[in-house]
């Protein structure tokens, strides 16, 4: 059963409730990595960064320890890059860590398909073999096309297929906040996820 469909936004998560997510992802983190030695956090363009950034300060503040974030662009690793209908914009990576035997936790803002996760797969594996791969998401909507699971999750929110999870973060858009919006119209959606 899907979320309650409206044509006005809901909102799913404010500020404080952002916080408090990911403070408890950042102590499940620990708790399952059993503290915080060869881990590392991989933050997917765009959201996926400051997540990332902001579970690392909440380990450092747990933990007292620095644990270093790298920022993944799997932009070239999409498997609908032919289907696109505009030039794709290929950001930055930059992983500043040996991915080789290190513990690493992808950070995304929504898991949707499963589609990015995978190609994040793919461009992990292309710079090392990690010792393990984990997946922390803010947000879990459901509707998975491939046999991949987040580790860690914020909240998860069964959604229609016309029904779309907008994060918010204040480093990219200036505020924290998760909506619900239906959308009819498909081309208003987010990339997949």
């Amino acid at each position: 059963m899907g979320a309650a469909m409206t044509d006005r936004p809901v909102e799913l998560m404010d500020a404080a409730g952002i916080k408090r997510v990911l403070l408890r992802i950042a102590h499940e983190i620990l708790e399952k990595n059993k503290g915080a030695e060869k881990l590392a956090l991989v933050g997917l363009q765009t959201r996926g960064v400051p997540i990332a950034r902001r579970l690392a300060a909440f380990i450092k503040e747990i933990e007292g320890v620095e644990v270093p974030v790298g920022v993944l662009d799997i932009t070239l690793y999409r498997d609908d890059l032919a289907h696109l209908s505009h030039q794709p914009t290929v950001h930055i990576t930059d992983i500043p860590f040996d991915v080789e035997d290190s513990r690493i936790v992808l950070t995304d803002e929504v898991i949707y398909t499963g589609r990015t996760i995978r190609a994040a797969l793919d461009a992990i594996m292309d710079l090392g073999r990690p010792k393990l791969v984990q997946l922390a998401v803010l947000m879990d909507r459901g509707h998975r096309e491939l046999p991949i699971r987040p580790d860690y999750v914020g909240k998860n929110i069964p959604t229609s297929r016309s029904e779309w999870v907008f994060v918010r973060l204040d480093e990219v858009d200036g505020e924290d906040s998760v909506m619900l919006i239906r959308s009819d119209d498909h081309s208003q959606k987010p990339p997949g996820r």
